[in-house]
């Protein structure tokens, strides 16, 4: 029968053995993986070898390369934004770094957790719950500027007081308001905070082995450091999976970016400030003329009394008016608004003028 080893079979085997060339042992690949040669019935199928891989099942990949390449780029947004607002907030500098961008199950990412403040926060229309953790260090160092302070974490244990707590709140609203926008170009969600919690074990949002994103920071604030980090259950980000790509969220961040300029330099061209000026009239005269100009004496002008002035923007004439006095001031009333034709027959006129 097939599956009995004949003698020599039986013999070349056990050579083989004893020369340590075993050829069913896997072989490296080229390409860095190992190869099997497969068997079919016990019996060796030599057509060619089959590559494979390792695969973890307790950290399945739920989130292609090209999605946490966008969680990069969303939270390296995230973090300017919240070294902005907490500079200002604590006057000082403060420098917020991503450090990490993984996914890995939501056991582990709380079994990483050591003495930390964890906020629980929800991400309304997305359905669920995620957390955004700090280290107790860091964070009493803030809480300690924000009392008068030097900026020293002092303080031992993980108890917060009614005032630290309020503090706290101060500062995670920011981080949740930041963290807003910077997604805004990819998803549309009110990031709210739910609770405050000191003990990790009082915190399960999803079951242990669920895959979450877990995004490490380091933040900055004196010569002081701690971590920071948000982790997002996949459940919660699993409607929007189809929009977190490079592709995608450049083309929506440009879109949303070029509106955004658009309205602040419409604001600020609002209150540009611009030179305007009422033109009497124009005349020529000879440099011996000018020469004997002296106090009282009247020069005639191109224009009747009755006649319009011209009022220029900068050195384009926008209007047209009539002279007077409105109190003890000189004004001019706007009369009409001169048509764009009229700028090139002033030019036509100005240089027959000075002919």
């Amino acid at each position: 029968m097939s599956d009995i080893l004949s003698q020599s079979e039986i013999e070349a085997l056990l050579s083989s053995l004893a020369s340590g060339n075993d050829d069913s042992a896997p072989k490296k690949s080229a390409s860095g993986g190992s190869t099997l040669s497969p068997y079919v019935g016990g019996a060796r199928f030599d057509k060619g070898l089959v590559n494979y891989e390792a695969y973890d099942f307790r950290r399945p990949d739920k989130f292609a390369k090209d999605q946490i390449r966008t969680f990069h780029m969303l939270h390296e947004t995230f973090a300017r934004l919240f070294s902005s607002s907490l500079s200002s907030y604590l006057r000082v500098p403060v420098h917020v770094d991503l450090v990490s961008v993984e996914q890995t199950p939501y056991d582990e990412f709380m079994r990483s957790l050591t003495s930390s403040v964890i906020n629980v926060f929800s991400m309304a229309p997305l359905s669920g719950q995620a957390i955004l953790e700090m280290e107790m260090n860091i964070l009493f160092s803030m809480l300690d500027r924000l009392l008068g302070g030097p900026g020293v974490a002092s303080k031992v244990g993980n108890v917060l007081t009614d005032i630290e707590r309020v503090l706290t709140e101060g500062v995670v609203n920011r981080a949740l308001a930041d963290l807003q926008t910077a997604w805004e170009g990819v998803a549309q969600f009110t990031a709210k905070r739910e609770r405050l919690e000191t003990q990790s074990q009082f915190v399960q949002i999803v079951p242990p082995n669920d895959v979450v994103v877990f995004i490490l920071f380091e933040i900055k604030v004196g010569e002081m450091r701690g971590a920071m980090s948000v982790c997002i259950p996949y459940l919660v980000l699993k409607p929007i999976t189809s929009k977190l790509s490079a592709q995608r969220w450049f083309s929506s961040n440009a879109r949303k970016s070029a509106g955004k300029y658009a309205a602040i330099l419409a604001k600020r061209l609002e209150k540009t400030e611009l030179p305007l000026t009422a033109r009497l009239g124009q005349t020529t005269c000879t440099v011996d003329e000018m020469l004997h100009w002296k106090v009282g004496d009247v020069l005639l002008l191109n224009r009747k009394h009755s006649e319009e002035i011209e009022v220029l923007v900068g050195k384009r004439v926008k209007f047209r008016g009539k002279p007077g006095i409105q109190g003890k001031k000189v004004a001019v009333n706007i009369t009409k608004i001169a048509p764009e034709s009229e700028n090139a027959e002033i030019k036509v006129r100005n240089a027959d003028l000075y002919d």
